[in-house]
């Protein structure tokens, strides 16, 4: 009969690696979002409809051609349509079923679970980007080389200021309000907001409110630096860190595990 050294078989519980945790958290929340059918229609359904419509159909009067106008305002909703919306409704209904209670009971800190769902909004945010892009260039899109880079940056900064704003909004109120408000506010952003009507379109002082929205500095941002290949203006930058920062304090502050 085979023997063991003693202690063999002792059980070792102990938290796991933080790198190890992190991934496994960010692949578990990107999955379940990618598999989530309302999410697909709202994150990556409409922005290819509208990317397509806009460029074919001449609903606005933009400039020519079409999609090059077109395309970064579509990536701004891209954006805002995952890191906000879909990240309030998400944080609100994992709240009402008590999903958040139950992680934070694990070894998870709560730190890694704020990362572990930024950089999963992150990772389905660059999902959609590619995808998008890849339907734009079929359209004829073709983005200044020298922006590029910049669109990246604004990408990461927007994702992150949208983010903080979704986790505002989901975590403080019930889960029927957070997905009844969260759409509305998306669609008011979208017609109001700078991304599918320019704010330099707008009458009076409505285009230089929207000008301080995050929808619009990211959209205005993102065309700068995709058709202009110019730098984006200061301004962009501190628009979305100063929504992202005031909304992650105010987010600390509010927030609850149900």
């Amino acid at each position: 009969m085979t023997t063991f050294p003693a202690g063999t078989f002792t059980p070792a519980p102990g938290r796991g690696r933080i790198a190890r945790m992190l991934t496994a958290h960010v692949r578990t929340e990107a999955l379940l979002t990618l598999r989530n059918s309302e999410q697909i229609l709202l994150t990556l359904l409409i922005p290819l409809a509208l990317l397509i419509g806009l460029t074919l159909l001449d609903v606005f009067d933009v400039p020519e051609p079409r999609v090059d106008s077109v395309a970064p305002r579509i990536f701004a909703l891209a954006v805002m349509s995952s890191a906000f919306t879909g990240q309030a409704i998400a944080l609100g209904f994992d709240r009402r079923y008590g999903v958040l209670k139950r992680l934070a009971a694990t070894a998870l800190p709560r730190w890694l679970l704020v990362s572990g769902r930024t950089i999963a909004g992150l990772v389905v945010v660059v999902v959609q980007l590619v995808v998008l892009g890849v339907v734009a260039v079929v359209l004829g899109w073709s983005p200044s080389p020298a922006g590029i880079g910049w669109a990246v940056l604004l990408v990461v900064v927007g994702t992150l200021a949208f983010g903080a704003l979704g986790v505002l909004l989901g975590g403080a109120l019930k889960a029927e309000v957070v997905l009844a408000l969260a759409n509305i506010v998306w669609f008011v952003l979208l017609l109001a907001g700078g991304i599918a009507v320019p704010a330099a379109s707008m009458p009076g002082a409505l285009g230089d409110i929207v000008g301080y929205l995050p929808s619009g500095a990211l959209a205005e941002g993102m065309r700068t630096a995709l058709v202009d290949g110019a730098v984006p203006g200061w301004p962009v930058f501190a628009v979305l860190a100063v929504w992202g920062a005031a909304a992650g304090l105010l987010a600390v502050r509010t927030t609850r595990l149900s």
